[in-house]
């Protein structure tokens, strides 16, 4: 029983270590978002970190029709970051869950 338990504790602390490894991996995927005319630009890491704008001259004449170029781009490549994180972290930490009779359907 004990020697059951202890396994399973390395094996979360296993998970534990794998979930931070892949964290720190997603610091270097990237995801490139524009608007539809190309005028903004933007890159995110998976974590959902700004990397870089690119902005089009012609959009510094209108503060207000950046802004929403800005909220709208910038909401894209945020739920599409959000997506990769979510999945590559879910797949690890599914990866290292014990196998505990009842609880095989809750992470899929």
């Amino acid at each position: 029983m004990f020697g059951d338990l202890m396994g399973m504790m390395g094996k979360l602390k296993e998970t534990q270590q794998k979930v931070e490894d892949t964290k720190k991996r997603l610091d270097t995927v990237f995801v490139d978002e524009q608007s539809a005319d190309g005028l903004l630009k933007v890159t995110l890491s998976a974590n959902r970190k700004i990397k870089s704008i690119a902005i089009d001259d012609s959009l510094l004449e209108d503060k207000e029709q950046l802004e929403d170029y800005l909220v709208l781009t910038l909401n894209k490549a945020i739920e599409k970051a959000t997506s990769i994180n979510e999945a590559e972290l879910a797949a690890v930490a599914k990866e290292g869950m014990p196998n505990i009779p009842g609880m095989d359907g809750m992470f899929s």
